[in-house]
Order: structure tokens, then C-alpha cells, then sequence
């Protein structure tokens, strides 16, 4: 009981908690600049506006474009609920699987690419292509780092792997180690950052997809964006830094979990937005130069663990 309590629980915060980030994200990338920038609240404020307006849809769109945005901030919620944060196990254990969590996260995107095509705007639809060219990049890199990390710890629950990797017990520590390396650098790109994305500018290339969207729609899938980004972080920091997260389910533990899990979250998203703010923005058809350099660290990750390295 207590973890349907957890899981119920993490999924309301995300949703809460979700413009937040992103809108802290937008303030102190303003503050970087040297700019005013917008309030942390902004998010919030664009949201209730959305989802006071009129949801429109293209006459040539089918079903698809109007199931994407449901089906997106659904998928969220459910990886939340299966996502270890506070503790170090799963409070479901049948949504903790890795191969679960990557078709999860592929659902999205699928559909994302799905309904950008299906608005018959061209300017979507060259969104949408990129959308699918990412995720062909990345998704490789990603699935070998977590393979390597399986093989480490002979689990694919994400929960049992973090506890092991967090008890030292995984058989090929180095290779635990650069495999975390490649899974962060794929997790940056996911994230939709700088040199590879600008999300908050509608007129880049990764908002083409939303162009023909408005109102509640265009809230939730703002609203699923947001919510992805905690959790692409939140998956590494379950697999690869464990440490400080309940082992225990009683309530001490858990608030000192769930403060652990805020400040982990918190630095990697403030040298994510360092990092954002040293580099210059790439083309991304240039992506797969780079994306092919993480894809070789998680085959090195994967040598050093057949090596029992």
C-alpha cells in the first residue's frame, strides 16, 4: 500500500512541479545572459491562459492529432509512477523495467513524429522528421549504456540496479562508471538543450510540431515536455546516482530521500543550464558527429564490462 501511496504521489508532484522547473530553467538562463527575463512562474501562467482557449485543430488532421497531447502527459504519469526518485526501489515494480521504460519513452516521440506529419503543414512535418532523427540518434546510446549497467548488476529493474550500483555491489565498477558517463551525455541531448535545441523559442525547428496546436492541447503537451525533462533526469539519477535515496519505507527515510533527490536533481539541472549557456547552437543534421562519439563511449563501457572491468 505504501507504494501505490508513492507512486501516486510522485506523479502529482511532477505534475506540479513541472512548470516550475522549466520556468526556473528559463530564469536563470535569462540571468546568465544578463537579461530580466521571465518569472519562474511564467510556465504556470502560459498554461492556465492555454487551457482557457479555444482547442482548434486542422480540417485535413485526423484522430492522431488529437490523441498525441492525451496520450503524451498519460505516458508521463505513468513513467512516474513506475520511476524510483525518493528511494532506491521501484513503487511499481512492473513499470521499473528498462525495456518497459524505453518503449515508454518511445511512445511519445512515435506519436509526436506521427501527428506533426498529420497536420499536413510542411514546417511540422520537417519537425516532426527531426524528431525522429534524434531519437535514432540518441536511443542507442542510451539502450547500451543500460544494457551494460544490466549486465553489471543482473537485474533490469532500474530500482534493483540503483540499489546495487549504490551498495557497490555491481561486478564491473569501471564499467558501471563510463557507462553513466555516455547515458549523461545522452540524457543532455534528450533534454533538449543547447548546442542541439532552444525549446523555449517557438520558431526552432523542435517546436514545428506544435505550430498547428492551440488551447488545451498545446497546454498539455508544454505540460509533457516539461515533465519529461524530470524524468529523463530522474532515470539517471535512480541508475547511476543512487546514493542518498530511502532505502527504507518509513517516513524519516523518505524525507531525507526526497530531499536528497531534490538537491541531486537541482545540480544537474544548474550545470545543465552552465552548459547551455558555453556553447553555441549546432545544426541538427550535424548531430549524429557528436552522437556517434557517446554511442563509442557506450561500447567502451560495454568492452570494460565483458572484461569484468
Amino acid at each position: 500500500m505504501t507504494e501505490i501511496i508513492i507512486a501516486i504521489v510522485q506523479s502529482l508532484l511532477l505534475v506540479l512541479l513541472a512548470p516550475l522547473v522549466s520556468g526556473t530553467a528559463r530564469w536563470m538562463r535569462a540571468k546568465m545572459h544578463t537579461r530580466r527575463g521571465p518569472s519562474v512562474l511564467q510556465d504556470y501562467y502560459d498554461i492556465f491562459k492555454l487551457l482557457k482557449r479555444q482547442d482548434l485543430h486542422t480540417a485535413n488532421s485526423s484522430f492522431v492529432s488529437r490523441l498525441m497531447p492525451p496520450l503524451f502527459f498519460g505516458t508521463m504519469l505513468v513513467l512516474a509512477c513506475g520511476m524510483p526518485m525518493i528511494t532506491r526501489l521501484c513503487p511499481v515494480p512492473l513499470l521499473g523495467d528498462i525495456i518497459t521504460i524505453i518503449y515508454l519513452m518511445a511512445l511519445p516521440r512515435f506519436f509526436f513524429a506521427l501527428a506533426a506529419v498529420d497536420s499536413s503543414n510542411a514546417y511540422s512535418g520537417v519537425g516532426g522528421i527531426r524528431e525522429l532523427l534524434v531519437g535514432v540518434l540518441v536511443e542507442p546510446s542510451l539502450m547500451l549504456a543500460l544494457f551494460v549497467a544490466a549486465l553489471a548488476t543482473g537485474t533490469t529493474n532500474v530500482g534493483q540496479m540503483g540499489f546495487m550500483i549504490g551498495s557497490l555491489s555491481a561486478s564491473a565498477p569501471v564499467a558501471v562508471v563510463v557507462a553513466g558517463v555516455a547515458f549523461a551525455i545522452a540524457c543532455y541531448v534528450e533534454l533538449g538543450k543547447l548546442p542541439y535545441d532552444m525549446a523555449e523559442a517557438e520558431q526552432e525547428i523542435q517546436e514545428g510540431p506544435l505550430a498547428e496546436y492551440s488551447g488545451p492541447s498545446l497546454a498539455l503537451v508544454k505540460m509533457s515536455m516539461s515533465m519529461k525533462q524530470i524524468l529523463v533526469v530522474s532515470w539517471f539519477v535512480a541508475v547511476f546516482l543512487p546514493f542518498g535515496s530511502a532505502v527504507e519505507l518509513t517516513l524519516p527515510a523518505l524525507a531525507v530521500g526526497a530531499l536528497v533527490y531534490l538537491v541531486k536533481v537541482a545540480v544537474i539541472f544548474f550545470a545543465c543550464s552552465l552548459v547551455e549557456n558555453l556553447v553555441a547552437r549546432v545544426r541538427y543534421k550535424l548531430m549524429g558527429k557528436q552522437t556517434w562519439t557517446v554511442v563509442g563511449v557506450s561500447v567502451l563501457a560495454f568492452v570494460f564490462c565483458v572484461l569484468g572491468v
